[in-house]
């Protein structure tokens, strides 16, 4: 059986607690079919009150208008716990839509989980 990373219950790749942060790992596509999923996870990640949320976004090679809506609730949500969303590994494609937004400046945009751990 393949990992189909178009396969909305597999968008999710992993979450994984480092002290008092929360990694999520995304991979495939985000859009429609998968994006309520994602909120409903960041959701009940925020509900924990972490440190700093990093969403590991490496493996992503689409998304949508309902991802990047996503990406604006957990932010907003991040806001509200006064916790910080980190957003790792973005490609030029995934980049280029938070730069079309302008919403580029209003993410904390990291290269790798190790630099945005750091910060």
């Amino acid at each position: 059986m393949t990992n189909d990373t178009n396969d909305p219950r597999n968008v999710i790749k992993a979450i994984r607690n480092h002290d008092q942060d929360v990694i999520i790992e995304l991979a495939g596509e985000i859009d429609m079919k998968c994006s309520a999923k994602i909120k409903d996870k960041f959701k009940e990640i925020f509900q924990q009150k972490p440190h700093s949320v990093i969403v590991d976004m490496t493996e992503v090679n689409f998304m949508d208008s309902s991802g990047l809506a996503v990406l604006v609730v957990a932010l907003k949500r991040s806001r509200i716990n006064n916790s910080a969303l980190k957003l790792v590994g973005l490609t030029k494609d995934v980049l280029s839509i938070l730069e079309i937004c302008r919403l580029e400046t209003i993410f904390h945009i990291f290269d790798t989980t190790d630099e945005a751990l750091s910060k």
